[in-house]
């Protein structure tokens, strides 16, 4: 899939746009730091390595760990729906860029990461 979206530059595009909604999200911002670059770089590479892309976030930071990796943060129903709501915003964003099938597979596999990462 990785190739198939255009490599480095689709992710990139799907994380700003992901994170232009959460710096103004009443949920989501309080759970990130003041400076969200690292976190941007974080998941660009994240999503990078699951869709087949270089494995340059397990290099960095070892093996993704999800749900270890976002027990510190309070992920209610709530949080989850904003988290899912800004994620399929910033899919809609580069739907131009994805055939209906690549589309489906994205947003299938947020919809349930989402769920997984639901701690309270």
């Amino acid at each position: 899939m990785y190739e198939q979206v255009g490599g480095d530059q689709f992710f990139v595009r799907l994380v700003d746009a992901f994170y232009n909604v959460v710096e103004t999200d009443e949920v989501l911002r309080p759970m990130y730091p003041d400076d969200l670059e690292e976190s941007k770089r974080h998941l660009e590479l994240f999503l990078e390595q699951y869709w087949g892309g270089p494995r340059t976030y397990q290099d960095e930071r070892g093996h993704p760990r999800l749900r270890m990796r976002h027990a510190p943060f309070r992920i209610t129903k709530r949080a989850r729906d904003a988290w899912l709501s800004a994620m399929r915003s910033a899919l809609d964003t580069v739907r131009g860029d994805l055939n209906d099938e690549q589309f489906s597979e994205m947003n299938s596999y947020f919809d349930m990461a989402a769920h997984q990462m639901r701690n309270v």
